[in-house]
């Protein structure tokens, strides 16, 4: 974890790129949240619940940059997801709109998108 950039100076209870965080392949982003629920026993799902369980895990959104789960959450609007899909489309519009990723679909970019 030297070369990881972490602004929130949190110690973290697990290495984003350990066995736990990463299943033995880095993960980025979504794909880290993703794990954590399981789409026939989870939903509908809780805003609140999810953060309560998940908050202080890690996230990588690139190669220098890791955030909490909670930091993510900050920008998700939605309160309760119905469906896996359904917590994909917002939790992508909250990272987008917290410029907490840098994919933005059909090319485009929020005004504040810098390169990490």
């Amino acid at each position: 974890m030297d070369d990881m950039y972490d602004e929130s100076g949190q110690d973290w209870p697990h290495d984003p790129d350990g066995e736990e965080g990463s299943e033995g392949g880095r993960k980025y982003g979504m794909a880290v949240l993703s794990k954590k629920v399981d789409e026939g026993e989870d939903f509908p799902l809780e805003k609140s619940e999810f953060v309560e369980e998940f908050g202080d895990h890690p996230v990588r959104l690139n190669y220098r940059k890791v955030v909490s789960v909670a930091d993510i959450f900050e920008h998700v609007e939605s309160e309760e997801f119905e469906t896996k899909v359904e917590f994909h489309h917002e939790t992508g519009k909250g990272m987008r709109r917290g410029d907490l990723w840098e994919y933005h679909p059909q090319g485009k970019e929020s005004e504040t998108t810098t390169t990490r």
